[in-house]
């Protein structure tokens, strides 16, 4: 790791550089305050050590320097001094410094702090590397507060892929596919791009994880990355909803373009986590779950919301809807029982 050592004493200086090379560490030197605080800002290394007594900048102005600014604040300092009293200690630490060891020092006291420092270093990047990763990931398609709670808690999520039991819902535009024909392109994204923000407000709204764009249409999960006991409801409620939307919304384009939104819900065991590559992964649900709920959506029509009937059993308390029977679903060779949710109760 790379360490900038500001010392005005020379063999100070070239003291801690030799220790810092028998750890293997990288060395950055300067003599004074000032040129340690350009070549800091230009060139942030993993630990700074500070004299306090240099001339140009001290010590304490070098350390308030660095915590001002955004891009340096995360920097441990560790700051060297022959200033043994409590009110330089108070000092230093009150301007963010991280440790604070008098001289003369022992070259193995210096070393244990040394390491203590660059290893909570090490600790924070990474902590602060899921939390990246974590909004990288989520930010885009759940809301601002269920990225919040993740990074609050990075465990909540699993990363590597989990069986977990989830609601899966799929959504899509009907008759797009005619009306891609005859409408140009630009203008065709425009309206379709529209309606994906319906879908996302409404997705978002009842606490769902936007999965993916299929084209005109939304896939989202539920239960998932953070645990919902009510996740089942909470899909069938982002349905009607949304449906609900629907007449107040179309009244912003001319009638070629109002176009119905058919759904398909299930409930049912999938493994989530990252698929993909370690260059290029997405979060997703991947099972017999998913395809069902994909297939239901098929099976609906004028704005219908087939649902399972392991997801009716979940809702039937809150929802007003009609048993369809056992139907046949593409790719299945049983029969699947069907609901058509009419309307929250």
């Amino acid at each position: 790791m790379k360490v900038m050592v500001a010392e005005d004493n020379r063999d100070s200086r070239e003291l801690v550089s030799d220790i810092l090379e028998s750890l293997g560490h990288t060395p950055v030197v300067a003599a004074n305050g000032r040129i340690a605080l350009e070549k800091i800002i230009a060139e942030p290394p993993d630990l700074v050590i500070l004299d306090v007594n240099m001339p140009e900048m001290d010590g304490f102005e070098v350390c308030a320097a660095l915590k001002r600014n955004p891009t340096t604040t995360k920097i441990p300092v560790l700051m060297l001094t022959a200033q043994t009293d409590i009110e330089s200690r108070v000092r230093g630490l009150g301007l963010g410094a991280d440790d604070y060891l008098p001289k003369p020092f022992h070259p193995r006291e210096l070393i244990a702090r040394i390491e203590t420092r660059l290893r909570a270093k090490e600790e924070t990047d990474s902590l602060r590397q899921q939390r990246e990763q974590i909004r990288k990931t989520f930010e885009r398609f759940v809301t601002h507060e269920i990225v919040e709670q993740l990074i609050a808690d990075p465990s909540s999520v699993q990363l590597g892929g989990a069986l977990r039991t989830i609601t899966v819902l799929f959504a899509d535009l009907e008759g797009f596919t005619t009306l891609a024909e005859h409408t140009d392109p630009e203008h065709l994204i425009e309206i379709l791009n529209a309606y994906h923000l319906l879908l996302v407000q409404h997705i978002k709204a009842n606490g769902g994880t936007v999965d993916k764009f299929l084209g005109d249409g939304v896939m989202a999960l539920y239960n998932t990355p953070l645990p919902q006991e009510d996740h089942a409801l909470r899909a069938v409620k982002t349905a009607v909803h949304i449906r609900e939307a629907l007449a107040e919304f179309h009244q912003k384009f001319p009638p070629i373009f109002r176009m119905g939104v058919n759904f398909g819900i299930h409930t049912g065991p999938a493994i989530v986590g990252n698929v993909g590559t370690p260059d290029l992964m997405d979060f997703t649900a991947v099972g017999d779950t998913v395809n069902l709920a994909s297939r239901l959506q098929g099976l609906s029509d004028n704005n219908e919301i087939t649902v399972s009937e392991n997801t009716f059993s979940l809702v039937a308390k809150h929802v007003i809807g009609q048993r369809m029977g056992e139907r046949s679903v593409r790719g299945r060779e049983e029969h699947v029982v069907t609901y058509l949710i009419e309307r929250l109760q």
